[in-house]
């Protein structure tokens, strides 16, 4: 049996703050280049760059809470 709930380790990998921080800093970043740029295709690279930084978030996010778990 797991020695602390999956709650409580999603709780703990949520709080993070650094993690969401660099991700909307990388977001915000992306776009702002991009309108500075002001192209369409400048903003279709913005939106791919911001599903990167979501997906790398995500799965940073989701090794951190199953490491928590000890499943």
């Amino acid at each position: 049996m797991a020695t602390r709930s999956a709650r409580a380790a999603l709780k703990e990998a949520l709080s993070d703050w650094r993690r969401h921080t660099l991700a909307l800093a990388g977001v915000a970043s992306v776009f702002g280049i991009a309108s500075l740029l002001d192209s369409n295709g400048a903003y279709y690279g913005a939106a791919l760059v911001t599903f990167t930084i979501w997906m790398v978030w995500f799965v940073l996010t989701a090794v951190e809470w199953i490491r928590l778990a000890e499943f």
